[in-house]
């Protein structure tokens, strides 16, 4: 793991990037929220400013593997369990979940992130990434969420910039 690394998610070009000191190291491309920016309770939009990842959940779960409520349903996604289940918003793989750290922009209230379920988390091969898609979390490739969240600890921080 990387002690000094900070993400920065860049809601323009819709990368996110690794930032070790000054250096970019690695840049992965995201799919934010459709609904575009926003901080507010029930908005479906990507709330920008400092965050931090408060949990990392799914270290064993397989790949395309299926959470509700960060929970691992013991379901694997495929074509077919999207077709049965055409209502869900499909979290898969890994979840890091982000707390703002800006009271009164991104923490408490009907504003804070981590009340509103803000999540980096995997999402089926199908979906688009580098346009905006999501229903509020940051959407990344799988394989790309795994090499990333083998990188990062709790209490890293997340710069989201619009």
């Amino acid at each position: 793991m990387l002690e000094s690394v900070k993400l920065v998610i860049d809601i323009k070009t819709q990368k996110l990037s690794v930032v070790d000191g000054h250096v970019t190291t690695q840049q992965f491309p995201i799919s934010s929220a459709s609904a575009g920016t926003g901080q507010q309770f029930g908005s479906e939009q990507t709330p920008l400013g400092k965050h931090y990842i408060r949990a990392k959940v799914g270290a064993d779960v397989p790949v395309m593997g299926v959470f509700v409520g960060r929970r691992f349903t013991g379901e694997i996604y495929t074509p077919e369990l999207a077709i049965q289940h055409p209502e869900r918003d499909w979290i898969l793989t890994r979840i890091l979940w982000l707390s703002g750290r800006e009271r009164g922009y991104n923490k408490f209230g009907d504003i804070d992130s981590l009340r509103r379920y803000i999540y980096i988390h995997g999402t089926p091969d199908r979906e688009p990434m580098g346009i905006p898609a999501s229903h509020g979390c940051i959407r990344m490739r799988n394989s790309d969420l795994i090499e990333l969240f083998e990188q990062v600890e709790k209490g890293t921080e997340v710069d989201i910039t619009a």
